[in-house]
């Protein structure tokens, strides 16, 4: 899911401006065709005039003096520091810090459940404990993103302390419906897995493009799905039951298999802005907001599918 802070950084790095004009007016000489200055035929600089003759003592021509105090127009400009390249963000950089990334959220997946999962569905005393620490995880996750989303200046601990956080959510809740259905953590992680590479051929042979309008109706999906999802949890906590969105049945299904497509459409608006930043010139730890963005699609992605999987097992 974009960056909406550094998407907006991105879109407002300007190329560098060209080298600017330089007035070569020089003094006792006419001035050119829209230079400042008399133009031609103005009194007090025609030709054969005194005054207005070529070469004057004084006036830069050889062996002449110059008179004192004399500043000529023109002085040479500065030379242009130049940035190394090795200081532009790449798609390497993007592939190495997302990858990064996924290992960090699966590796905390993993010692979460080795560390805090239940013997068994009926171990309550286990139950609880993980269950606490992936909500403890989600809510912390939950945190970091809005801090991360609206950070102009990506950072690498915040990038990497989300991850762990919901690597710990992923864990708890990866545990428990892989105990209530044997099997359906690596369908889901195959899923997600496959809807990631699909959408990137899709971006990479434009058979959809990312344009404004594009990105106009994503923002709209992706506010609409928040909505929805918590007007579900704010049915459960007032009921302690679950809303239709939820419950299971044919509008569960539904609902899911569109939280899936938005949540796919989300890695076209990840990509398109991770090739801006690279043609713009961004630095390097830019790569790091580009993989926070395909982190919180990948997660979103992730629990749509194992969801929508639970529910075709029912």
């Amino acid at each position: 899911m974009t960056n909406a802070a550094l998407k907006h950084v991105v879109e407002g790095t300007k190329p560098s401006p060209s080298a600017t004009y330089q007035n070569w007016n020089v003094p006792g000489r006419p001035s050119g065709p829209g230079q400042p200055g008399t133009p031609y035929g103005q009194p007090g600089m025609q030709y054969g005039q005194p005054g207005a003759q070529y070469a004057q003592p004084g006036m830069g021509a050889p062996g002449q003096p110059v008179p004192p105090g004399y500043q000529p127009q023109y002085q040479p400009a500065p030379p242009q520091q130049k940035t190394s390249a090795a200081g532009y963000m790449t798609m390497d950089d993007v592939v190495v810090k997302t990858g990064i990334s996924v290992v960090v959220v699966a590796a905390a997946a993993i010692l979460t459940w080795v560390l805090f999962g239940p013997s068994s569905l009926s171990d309550d005393s286990g139950m609880g404990t993980v269950m606490g620490i992936a909500i403890g995880g989600a809510i912390v996750g939950f945190v970091l993103a809005l801090v991360n989303s609206f950070k102009r200046n990506p950072s690498a601990p915040l990038v990497l302390l989300y991850c762990i956080a919901e690597g710990a959510f992923l864990g708890g809740i990866s545990g428990v419906f892989e105990m209530a259905y044997p099997g359906i953590v690596i369908q889901a992680v195959i899923g997600t897995a496959g809807v990631f590479v699909g959408m990137l051929i899709v971006y990479r042979t434009g058979a959809i493009r990312v344009t404004p309008k594009f990105q106009r109706w994503l923002t709209a999906a992706v506010i609409g799905a928040v909505v929805l999802m918590l007007f579900n949890l704010g049915y459960y906590l007032f009921t302690g039951e679950m809303s239709l969105l939820r419950d299971g049945g044919t509008v569960s299904i539904l609902f899911s298999i569109l939280m899936i497509g938005i949540a796919a459409f989300t890695f076209l608006s990840d990509f398109d802005l991770a090739d801006q930043a690279i043609r713009r010139g961004a630095p390097k730890n830019f790569a790091w907001g580009i993989a926070f963005g395909l982190i919180v699609s990948i997660v979103w992605l992730y629990i749509e599918i194992l969801r929508l999987l639970s529910y075709l097992r029912n």
